[in-house]
């Protein structure tokens, strides 16, 4: 790739129908240092930490943006309190450090500070194992920018969260970590590598890998919307599919390093009113932790579960089963219990989990693991969402033996993400932007927490038509611009896109979406040149999938719920399962 071409990346990262067709021209005809497979936020990561080493970077994702197990994770860049009990003490230290990094500069209008509540059960050796641990998580990870821990009496707990019962907790310890929306996380991950010169291209899935000799010089890919293929050139070839990392690496006929285990985490969503509580809460259970976070203004977040996974990886569904064991777990805590009627959402993702060939490799469940398979080829897998900074340069130090010229180290550290330039100084200007666009000041902030200084970018989209700052007919919580924004410069395709991850109203309302669906596809309809014919398929399409997964929800098992959830239609029609190459 020239540096012409280079050059000819949007300003602002813009992922807009014209930039994905000058994507595919760049893909066919350019050669990159770093070609990346997977637009989750490790492979987001990566294309963002090539392009800032001077690197031609091009990312390939099969659906979209944070499609996977990047959109349904437990919404938190944390550290891992519950890690430093299995004494993986690098591990929280690591992810401590990147918690800070994105609160002060990486990305502090997406990663927010959130008070937790740990309820204390047991008298006299409770209170000072657990202040023992919070002391390490709050020095591990250097200079930080939340409180530390604050040691409550039972009446003070109950202060702070009403809805716990009395005899649920004898006191309670507070402590801060931090929640964040992860698609729009990865998607801004993604576009700051596009405003770096990355090419980022969705809907684009690796069906075959490019050899010469012993090498692989690149990946064969099609065009998930339309079938087209091509083939894609570079130096080497990283392989950031998370859960699909063995399906993917099937397709190489090469023998890979590891192997991955998807195991299935499951969240409910329910109205805020439904749990009194000032703070997040953090739950004991027999195998691990629940955790009860706040959501946006009006929900509650309850998760998680840990089973495995050996279903559809793309579609992952939650049982009766999965859902009844959380609100048997939460409402063994809470003053009034919660019913399966005050569920407004549900979401189910899949962790991609080391399992390696021998116990000491399975042991790295949750740290992660690069390997270079063969020349031209690297695999990474494993980590936490939060340590994907960490994970992106290991990967591309790891490539640098494939690429001829001399690899920069990693400056990601130093890099703010799209929209953190100027966020806290827009947010004191919050009440001129909102008489500036005429719109409520609670709307900006809400705003500027969605796109931080891109904000001005989504209002002036509704320039000369102000019934675009009027919100969703039925979601109100999002303006009808934000619909248009995502299609134009968020690389959005189909409803699901922007109902399920550019906005998550997908969970947060009753309806799942349906509701509104046909008046958001109609917003997007000129941006992406639908006709009438294709908004009907794409609010088709849209409905039965959210049939399929509110049914799949009443199944007892894996196997049924899968069956039910799988036979939903696919947005995109050119999607295939990876099938290994003859050879």
């Amino acid at each position: 790739m020239t540096k012409t071409s280079q050059s000819q990346s949007q300003p602002s990262g813009e992922l807009g129908p014209a930039q994905r067709e000058a994507a595919w021209e760049r893909l066919g005809r350019d050669h990159f240092d770093v070609v990346v497979v997977g637009g989750g936020v490790v492979g987001a990561g990566i294309a963002l930490d090539a392009a800032t080493r001077g690197l031609e970077v091009a990312l390939v994702e099969a659906r979209d943006l944070a499609s996977g197990t990047s959109s349904r994770s437990s919404k938190m860049f944390h550290g891992g309190l519950r890690y430093l009990e299995q004494l993986d003490f690098g591990l929280v230290r690591e992810a401590l450090h990147e918690r800070e990094l994105s609160l002060k500069t990486l990305a502090p209008h997406l990663v927010k500070p959130l008070r937790f509540l740990y309820p204390l059960t047991h008298r006299l050796w409770e209170r000072p194992y657990v202040a023992s641990g919070l002391v390490l998580y709050d020095t591990m990870g250097g200079a930080k920018s939340v409180p530390g821990q604050h040691h409550l009496t039972r009446s003070a707990a109950l202060r702070l969260s009403p809805g716990i019962r009395r005899d649920a907790l004898i006191g309670g310890v507070t402590y801060y970590d931090t929640v964040v929306d992860d698609a729009r996380h990865t998607m801004t991950v993604a576009r700051t590598a596009a405003h770096y010169g990355a090419v980022v291209r969705t809907s684009t899935q690796v069906v075959g890998f490019l050899r010469e000799a012993d090498r692989v010089v690149g990946v064969k890919v099609r065009d998930s919307e339309d079938g087209r293929t091509t083939q894609v050139r570079g130096h080497v070839v990283i392989n950031a599919t998370g859960v699909w990392t063995d399906e993917i690496q099937a397709l190489s006929n090469q023998r890979g390093r590891f192997h991955v285990r998807a195991s299935k985490g499951i969240h409910i969503v329910v109205p805020r009113d439904r749990i009194t509580s000032e703070a997040a809460l953090i739950l004991r259970t027999p195998t691990s932790v629940l955790f009860v976070i706040p959501w946006g203004a009006g929900h509650w977040i309850v998760g998680t579960t840990d089973t495995d996974w050996n279903l559809d990886l793309a579609h992952p569904a939650a049982t009766k089963a999965d859902i009844d064991y959380l609100l048997e777990r939460v409402n063994q805590v809470l003053v009034t219990p919660l019913t399966h009627e005050d569920i407004q959402g549900v979401y189910a993702g899949l962790r991609p989990l080391l399992a390696g060939e021998s116990d000491e490799t399975s042991k790295l469940s949750r740290e992660h693991a690069v390997a270079r398979i063969c020349p031209g080829l690297v695999a990474i897998a494993g980590g936490k969402y939060t340590t994907y900074r960490v994970m992106a340069y290991d990967a591309v130090d790891a490539a640098a033996q494939d690429i001829p010229q001399r690899v920069s180290p990693s400056i990601t550290e130093k890099v703010p993400l799209l929209g953190a330039d100027g966020y806290f100084a827009l947010l004191n200007q919050a009440p001129q932007l909102a008489q500036t666009y005429g719109v409520h000041p609670y709307r900006i902030e809400h705003l500027l927490d969605r796109y931080g200084s891109l904000v001005t970018d989504v209002l002036d989209l509704a320039a000369g038509d102000p019934d675009l700052l009027q919100p969703i007919t039925e979601a109100p919580t999002y303006l009808r611009v934000e619909a248009i924004y995502a299609a134009a410069a968020e690389g959005a395709l189909h409803l699901d896109d922007i109902l399920a991850r550019r906005t998550r109203i997908s969970i947060e309302y009753s309806h799942r979406g349906v509701a509104c669906a046909e008046e958001t596809a109609r917003l997007v309809a000129p941006v992406l040149g639908w006709n009438g014919e294709r908004i009907a398929r794409e609010v088709e399409t849209y409905n039965a999938r959210v049939d399929a997964e509110v049914c799949s929800q009443t199944q007892p098992d894996d196997v049924s719920a899968d069956a039910l959830r799988a036979a939903a239609p696919e947005p995109r029609p050119q999607i295939l399962e990876p099938v290994p190459a003859d050879g």
